[in-house]
């Protein structure tokens, strides 16, 4: 008796340390409260820290779990969550908060799927892009026929029309050559955008993202790039037409696991819409001009993905139950994505590692680069490449490799460095035979 008594002890003890999951609506103040509760909880394995401020001063907090909480173990891909980007779609926010609960209490549980995931991943979630726009939108409630309130940010904008334009750039290099990955940014970049676009372009700078999701809401849809169109208008009017990246397969595979996890998305009608799998290329959706999907896909090495996610951009606070449930699977399913096609490290002979070494798979114009502790990531669908690694000053290094349809090759690049070729040399008239002088090229 006295042993049953100290394990229902015990019992009771988990049961008061896990709180219950709550399914409401989170003011700014109660979101804070929320990530460190969870930090609290799980403090081995999170981290709470801000990448900026909004216009009225609210910090732009991101969790993160990471068996090694900031750190970048190498090898080890970094994945990321953003919501709340338009402040009255506040779907996303919230299921992010019942994420992080998610995954603290079952780590704490041992559920193996989830250690796996946060011993495996480092998950970045950003569960708010636009704080000052909720608080507008919230003040409204979910029953407010104001569509639009508190959508853009403190200054009145949209922040998912605010990003630097790269396709122009890339659409007019498909015509004319050039590259289609890591388009540099204006040098003027920091005084055309807005406080919270600053704070997530820096964020995306800073770490070597593989894989990304935004969470908005106003349909049941997992969008993939190109948001923006070829001719983004023709006469006058919106002009829609698939406009796929170099990427496209891999990219509709990705939607297509978030579609088929969710709890009806992959049905394809919700919202009076109708999408063959519940997925669209964004741009035949509707075009859609300097967002942020776009940006992360060809200035960084992180493929990104819009989940459009309720119909109703402020769900009722009793449909967040149904709704988490509905997302919950998908949630997880789309961070392990990050586990599939090739990675490794690039090093020279000396086993120095080499960042921004150049990946270039045949076939695919889309090159990633290897990070600052010179390892890459390179999402693929199953099948057989030939991969190429190049870096200044080395000679380039070229593997075929078959990719199989579980966990992401390993494919390490040792490049030698570049032998300089002598400069040719010509005989001046009358000089002896030792005199020579470099030959004009």
């Amino acid at each position: 008796m006295p042993g049953l008594l100290s394990v229902s002890f015990h019992l009771l003890l988990l049961f008061k340390l896990v709180a219950p999951v709550t399914f409401r609506h989170h003011h700014y103040d109660q979101l804070v409260r929320t990530l460190y509760k969870v930090h609290n909880e799980c403090p081995y394995v999170t981290r709470v820290y801000s990448i900026g401020r909004s216009v009225k001063g609210r910090h732009l907090y991101v969790l993160e779990f990471s068996d090694y909480p900031g750190i970048h173990e190498p090898l080890e891909p970094e994945v990321k969550y953003v919501g709340n980007m338009h402040g009255n779609e506040v779907l996303g926010r919230e299921l992010l908060l019942q994420l992080a609960e998610f995954l603290c209490e079952e780590f704490r549980n041992g559920n193996q799927r989830i250690v796996r995931l946060v011993e495996g991943t480092r998950v970045h979630i950003l569960p708010s892009m636009n704080p000052d726009g909720y608080e507008v939108a919230a003040a409204q409630g979910a029953d407010s026929s104001g569509y639009l309130v508190g959508r853009n940010n403190a200054n009145g904008v949209d922040l998912n029309r605010n990003f630097p334009d790269l396709n122009t750039y890339i659409y007019y290099n498909e015509k004319h050559g050039g590259p289609n990955h890591h388009l540099p940014l204006p040098d003027n970049w920091k005084s055309q955008v807005e406080p919270e676009t600053q704070a997530v372009i820096q964020w995306i700078r800073s770490f070597n993202f593989v894989l990304s999701a935004n969470l908005h809401g106003g349909a049941v849809v997992a969008n993939y790039p190109y948001d923006k169109s070829l001719e983004h208008r023709v006469r006058g009017f919106r002009h829609t037409a698939d406009t796929p990246t170099p990427d496209d397969k891999l990219f509709q595979k990705l939607a297509k696991v978030y579609s088929y996890a969710h709890g009806w998305m992959h049905q394809g009608w919700n919202c009076g819409d109708y999408f063959p799998d519940g997925i669209t290329n964004g741009a035949s959706w509707y075009s859609l001009s300097k967002g942020m999907q776009d940006f992360n896909y060809l200035h960084s090495n992180c493929f990104e993905i819009t989940l459009e996610l309720s119909c109703d951009k402020f769900p009722r606070q009793e449909e967040l139950q149904r709704e988490w449930l509905g997302n919950r699977e998908a949630l997880i399913q789309f961070l392990e994505q990050v586990h599939q096609g090739i990675k490794g490290m690039v090093r020279d002979e000396n086993y120095n590692n080499l960042a921004e070494a150049i990946i270039s798979v045949s076939g695919i114009n889309h090159d990633v680069t290897s990070g600052d502790h010179g390892d890459y990531f390179r999402l693929l669908l199953p099948g057989t490449y030939i991969v190429t690694a190049t870096a200044p000053g080395f000679d380039p290094e070229t593997v075929t490799v078959t990719v199989g349809p579980g966990e992401p090759k390993l494919v390490n690049f040792l490049l030698k460095r570049s032998v300089p070729q002598a400069t040719p040399t010509r005989r001046v008239p009358n000089s002896g035979p030792g005199d020579r002088v470099p030959k004009p090229v």
